[in-house]
């Protein structure tokens, strides 16, 4: 039964846009067409410049492109910000029971759909007023100004659209997490080939193209291992593959309880539970929560407090502007932005060694409530999975068949990785950036957990093309 809130949405599902489920049972090659179209739409659209404003220039929300899958003066302004933001504020009202919802009833779970969808397309509105009324597009006419927003309201649907397509059976996997690995992808191969754009004496952007360079004028590779101006630099290129073994090694651990079919007393498996319990999303929903505190902060100080004057603004965040290469820039100085925002390199920890200490700790305490909250609001509680295990006629053998025996065996374990596991992924998330890892630290975390989830639908998909009978066992 909806509860209040989720009733509310009730009249408005009617006129949210939707994707329907597939009526008939979606082939293989066929979840590929359409995933990959998905991805291509994406991409175009990231090439796709804003009518009155253009691609590139510069950029104050540079540190949130990789995560958000955005791109600066493209229809993809915007990115999954918005999305993900909206999905953050309900599935905390829903874990902390301030919103009843009841996961396992059809209905709440349309509901719950619905109103996603309401607070998605609210925030996209929203977040494109904020970036054209705070200064951030620079636009002053009127006209132009209703045209931006149009744009990115309709990308934001476009995109909404597009993860909803692949959710529901049509794609595999996430459209929000092909779209994050997309964003990560792209800005690795910038980050190690690009040949531009020139700085200084002719040196490339791309760190191994900048290592060519390097080796073929003889100079030291010391100029190369550490690179000044935040260019990236071989040091962030090795960091880069370390941090993806890490975090492939952290992605096998687990711990298997033995189970077995009631009804088949030959039949025995193992049942893993994961270091990664709750996977990546306590790392998106703390970058989202961070990114919100960054956009609201520098929009603020925009506006309001360009000199630092004004002592609750520079609570929430401080800015100076840089100027490098000819270039200006804003960049954080104080307030809780400072502290949210990872230093970019080793020079920048050197410099402030308690920023790096402080954000650690913030994103790790973030990463460790939101794994916690997921439990339940993901379905993934002891209680949950000991009915799941229940009623498909498995048990633990030593233990009655019976809800309760099985739930508080599973209290030992859960509960305690779910908890490691928000602080693993939050200490790599944290530190790989302090070694100019390309992509971000949180970007490549993502990414790897993403393809490994790929990796697991494909090989399920192939196994239940190939053998109809098991399908129903794989959960396709």
């Amino acid at each position: 039964m909806a509860g209040r809130f989720l009733g509310m949405f009730r009249p408005l599902s009617r006129f949210m846009p939707e994707v329907k489920p597939p009526e008939r049972r979606i082939g293989f090659n066929e979840k590929l067409f359409w995933t990959a179209l998905a991805l291509a739409l994406y991409l175009v659209m990231s090439e796709v410049p804003l009518y009155g404003i253009g691609l590139g220039g510069e950029d104050p929300f540079r540190y949130l492109r990789v995560i958000f899958a955005s791109r600066r003066g493209s229809l993809m302004e915007l990115g999954i910000g918005p999305i993900v933001t909206a999905g953050l504020i309900l599935q905390l009202l829903a874990g902390s029971g301030m919103v009843g919802c009841d996961f396992s009833d059809p209905t709440d779970r349309s509901l719950f759909t619905s109103a996603s969808k309401v607070f998605s397309i609210i925030f996209i509105a929203f977040q494109a007023s904020a970036y054209i009324i705070g200064g951030i597009f620079q636009v002053t006419d009127v006209r132009i100004a209703i045209i931006i927003f149009i744009q990115l309201l309709v990308a934001g649907v476009v995109l909404m659209l597009l993860d909803e397509l692949i959710q529901k059976g049509w794609g595999i996997g996430s459209g929000i997490s092909l779209f994050i690995m997309a964003g990560v992808a792209q800005n690795i191969m910038w980050a190690s080939l690009a040949p531009t754009p020139p700085v200084g004496d002719g040196k490339s952007y791309g760190a191994l193209i900048a290592l060519s360079q390097t080796v073929l004028s003889g100079r030291s590779l010391g100029e190369v291992l550490l690179r000044e101006g935040n260019l990236p630099s071989m040091l962030g290129f090795f960091a880069t593959i370390v941090v993806f073994l890490i975090v492939i090694y952290f992605e096998g651990v687990r711990v298997e309880l033995p189970i077995a079919h009631a009804g088949y007393r030959g039949f025995r498996g193992r049942y893993p539970i994961k270091l990664l319990y709750v996977s990546n999303l306590p790392v998106i929903f703390a970058a989202a929560l961070f990114a919100n505190v960054y956009f609201f902060s520098q929009i603020l100080w925009n506006n309001y407090n360009q000199n630092n004057t004004n002592f609750w603004f520079n609570l929430l965040g401080q800015y100076k502007t840089v100027t490098e290469g000819g270039q200006s820039r804003i960049e954080p100085m104080g307030g809780l932005v400072y502290y949210v925002l990872s230093p970019q390199n080793l020079t920048d920890v050197m410099k402030d060694p308690s920023r790096a200490i402080i954000f650690t700790g913030i994103m790790v305490a973030f990463c460790i409530v939101f794994s916690i909250t997921w439990l339940e609001v993901g379905g993934l509680g002891p209680s949950t999975v000991a009915k799941q295990l229940v009623d498909s006629g498995m048990q633990i053998p030593g233990f009655r068949r019976s809800q309760r025996p099985i739930e508080l065996l599973l209290k030992r374990y859960i509960p305690v990785v779910a908890v490691l596991g928000g602080v693993v992924v939050g200490l790599i998330a944290s530190v790989a950036d302090f070694f100019g890892v390309f992509g971000s630290g949180m970007g490549v975390l993502l990414s790897v957990g993403i393809l490994y989830q790929y990796y697991q639908l494909l090989m399920q998909e192939r196994i239940a093309e190939m053998y109809p009978a098991l399908r129903g066992l794989l959960g396709g």
